[in-house]
Formats: C-alpha cells, sequence, structure tokens
C-alpha cells in the first residue's frame, strides 16, 4: 500500500483501513508456526515461472468431467482453464494428476504450500479447490482465488420411472438410489432418513450413475456435474438431472476456485485476472458447454 502524502490522509488510513481489510477474518487466530516438521517446498516464483516458460498446475486424478487421462491424453474442464490461464500468461501448461487425499487441508499441504513427506513438491496453481471465507482464514498459508464456477449436489434420474416430477430425497425411503460412498450426498442421505437399505453405496459418482443406467437404482445422487457426465456417455434419452431444494444440508453448493501457495501473491493475481478476463467474454461458459454440463457463474 502507497504511503499517503499529508497528516491528514495517513491518520484515516491507520484509523479505517485496518477494520476495512480484516473485517473478514475478524476472530481468527493466527495459525502456530510449523517446527519440527519437513522442510517447505514453496514452489516456482512468478518471475521463474514466465523465464522458464511453463506452469504446473495440480488437477485430481480420474475425476471426469473435471480431470481424467483418456487414451494417454489429459482431458476435463479443469483441464482446459489451465489452458487458457497458461494462454494469459504466455507459458506452457502442464498438467499433474494427483490422488484426493482424506480432507481438503491434506491436499492443500501436498501440493500447494508444504510437499508430501516423501517425493513430494508443491505445483504452481491447483484447480477445483472450493472456496470458502471462513476456511480461507483459517488456511493462512494458501491464497484461494480465481473461482470460476459454482457447483451443486443434484439428483439423477430416469423420466420414465418419474414422468410427473424428479424424486426428491424423502422418495429414497422406499425407492433406490446410488450414491459414492463417504460423499456429502451419502452422508445427507443417512442424517435424513436413517439406516434406510434403499441407498446404495459405489466407489465414484461415475458408478453410481452407471447403476443408474443399468436399471440397478432409481436414482442417482452427487454433484451436478459428475452426474451429467455420466449420463452422457449412456445413450438413454430418458436420464436426465434436477437440483431439488435439499431440507438439511446447509451446503448444497459450493463456489470452484484455486489454490496458490500464500508467498507467491503476484502469480496468484495474474491467475485471477486471466479467469476473471474468460468469465468475461464467455470462454469458460462455452467449456461447460462444450462438455454439456450446466454452467453456474461463481460468486466473486
Amino acid at each position: 500500500m502507497r504511503v499517503p502524502r499529508t497528516v491528514v490522509l495517513s491518520a484515516l488510513a491507520c484509523l479505517v483501513l485496518p477494520a476495512v481489510a480484516f473485517a473478514r477474518c475478524e476472530g481468527h487466530m493466527p495459525q502456530p508456526k510449523p517446527q519440527n516438521t519437513f522442510p517447505q517446498d514453496i514452489g516456482r516464483s512468478f518471475d521463474r515461472i514466465l523465464e522458464e516458460g511453463w506452469i504446473e498446475f495440480a488437477l485430481y486424478e480420474d475425476f471426469p468431467p473435471w480431470s481424467h487421462e483418456e487414451k494417454g491424453e489429459v482431458r476435463g474442464v479443469d483441464v482446459e482453464i489451465g489452458r487458457l490461464i497458461a494462454a494469459a500468461l504466455g507459458v506452457e501448461p502442464r498438467f499433474r494428476l494427483v490422488q484426493a487425499g482424506e480432507t481438503l487441508d491434506a491436499d492443500l499441504i501436498n501440493y500447494v504450500w508444504k510437499g508430501a513427506v516423501v517425493g513430494g513438491h508443491v505445483s504452481d496453481v491447483m484447480l477445483h479447490v472450493p472456496y470458502d471465507s471462513d476456511y480461507a482464514c483459517r488456511i493462512e498459508q494458501v491464497t484461494f482465488t480465481g473461482q470460476y464456477a459454482q457447483e451443486a449436489i443434484a439428483i439423477a434420474y430416469d423420466k420414465a420411472v418419474y414422468p410427473d416430477e424428479g424424486p426428491t430425497p424423502p422418495y429414497f425411503r422406499f425407492d433406490t438410489v446410488a450414491v459414492e460412498n463417504d460423499s456429502i450426498a451419502d452422508f445427507h442421505l443417512t442424517s435424513l432418513l436413517g439406516p434406510v437399505d434403499k441407498t446404495r453405496r459405489y466407489r465414484s459418482t461415475t458408478l453410481a450413475v452407471d447403476a443408474l443406467a443399468g436399471g440397478e437404482t432409481m436414482a442417482a445422487m452427487g454433484p451436478r456435474a459428475q452426474l451429467q457426465a455420466g449420463i452422457a456417455a449412456h445413450p438413454v434419452a430418458t436420464l436426465t438431472v434436477h437440483e431439488p431444494p435439499l431440507v438439511g444440508l446447509a451446503r448444497g453448493k459450493w463456489t470452484l476456485g484455486v489454490g496458490v501457495n500464500f508467498q507467491h501473491k503476484d502469480l496468484a493475481y495474474a491467475v485471477d485476472d486471466a479467469i476473471a478476463a474468460a468469465l468475461a467474454d464467455g470462454r469458460i461458459a462455452a467449456i461447460f458447454k462444450a462438455q454439456g454440463l450446466t454452467f453456474e457463474p461463481p460468486a466473486r
């Protein structure tokens, strides 16, 4: 921040700016400094990225339609967003498919600000990072920026089975539904309905949609984009997706963005500018349309 030239402006800055700048994280105590831990990999500076001519994006593996490998090539919405960011920076995009950990905290440690204990390194940017204001205040080592879309929990079903209206969670006291094991949809149905035997659990949302398309269940519940991608893989014209009200679910919709090591603010600003431009001119909406997915603009 530039120092004001007058005494009056200096006084106002001292009195007003701190309250404005830090009100969002008011009440959050600074995290303790890590001690007796393995050294941190702080990653590459923005200047080094530009000098070396490439940028590495961390993407979740086996995660269609966002990021997955097909015939030796990395594909998906997040891949295309990474490419437009790299193009805006004038560098080559490189993609690193990574495993999802038990928590988002673990993923950010391993891929954004510290690196895994054995053979790990941080990537320049991690895509598909959910944005939450309170969470961003708590995880100080990551700059959360570049919000590019919203995702929501939805229900896929067969219109031949439900011709009048799409099913809602109370239907699944009696009707079978497929979910990914230990997912938001799984937890929501369990908390709402209790241990009913109509919920069928699968290793992924993709397999849950496969079960619906194969007639094993009457519906599937999970993230909207994954349901839509799963339906696209099956030539069943009557399969569709809807988003009914989900009573009792605190967070049925969330914003997707990127994570950058907090020590590289200039890189974070450049990435956010690239995404903002692509949102404004419709390029990100076009990526979703090309994949046959619903695009919902993010809250920025």
